[in-house]
């Protein structure tokens, strides 16, 4: 029914996962307003596409995966605009944070996820979050298991040495 792009299912569909797309956009981009066209973006995307998905895997890991697809290519056009503004000298200064709340307001797991790098708090949002096995996340950010069980074990670690945890506490 979906496969032959039946707008009612693919809009069950949206209700049933978007809440869990946005969050996880909003934990990369930590922008509401970006989130939201993100978040639009990868529906489109996602729209356009579904007859690839293959039912291998989860459906939410096929649009995990085209959200963090959809993610990357929004970054790279963000960061060609600033290297063109810098080349013809039109540097703004910008904060890359985009927090507007204060920093008592921010969540612990806020304040854990801004230390890591951009794939170790992608990884780490597909596996804690949005609760994917290592497969599913190696399919959704294209890397191999090994590579996302080493990603979590590094981020896990950077966040237990950052914040003086204590190992038995997150294992």
């Amino acid at each position: 029914m979906v496969a032959q792009q039946d707008a009612n299912a693919f809009g069950e569909l949206v209700r049933r996962h978007q809440s869990q797309i946005r969050n996880f956009l909003r934990k990369l981009t930590r922008d509401n307003v970006l989130t939201d066209d993100l978040s639009q973006d990868c529906f489109l995307h996602a729209w356009n596409k579904i007859h690839t998905y293959a039912g291998r895997g989860t459906f939410i890991g096929w649009l995990l995966k085209i959200a963090y697809t959809t993610f990357l290519q929004s970054k790279r056009k963000s960061n060609r605009y600033h290297e063109i503004l810098e080349e013809v000298g039109h540097v703004e200064d910008v904060n890359e944070e985009r927090v507007s709340r204060d920093s008592d307001e921010i969540s612990d797991l806020d304040k854990f996820l801004a230390i890591l790098t951009e794939e170790e708090r992608a990884v780490m949002i597909l596996s804690y979050a949005c609760g994917l096995s290592h497969r599913e996340i190696g399919d959704a950010a294209e890397l191999p298991i090994g590579t996302v069980k080493s990603i979590i074990f590094r981020g896990k670690k950077k966040i237990r040495e950052s914040f003086e945890i204590k190992d038995h506490q997150y294992g």
